[in-house]
């Protein structure tokens, strides 16, 4: 994920789904606060700050799920 694209969704509050797994309900929703070279910081609805790793699949909410099996 790049810097510009985190910062769009940043600026725009665009709700966001980090895809972590295979499994739906272990992904987690909300809108992008902060990042770094590793991580990236997401709020979700219930106010919580969750700190993740760059490399899990960030998309918008509002579009297909997608995973794909690592290598």
């Amino acid at each position: 994920m790049d810097e510009e694209q985190l910062d769009r969704w940043r600026m725009d509050g665009t709700k966001v789904r980090v895809v972590r797994d295979a499994l739906e309900q272990n992904d987690v929703r909300g809108i992008v606060v902060a990042w770094d070279e590793e991580s990236v910081l997401i709020r979700r609805p219930n106010r919580r700050v969750v700190k993740l790793s760059r490399s899990y699949r960030i998309q918008p909410a509002n579009e297909p799920r997608t995973w794909e099996f690592p290598e």
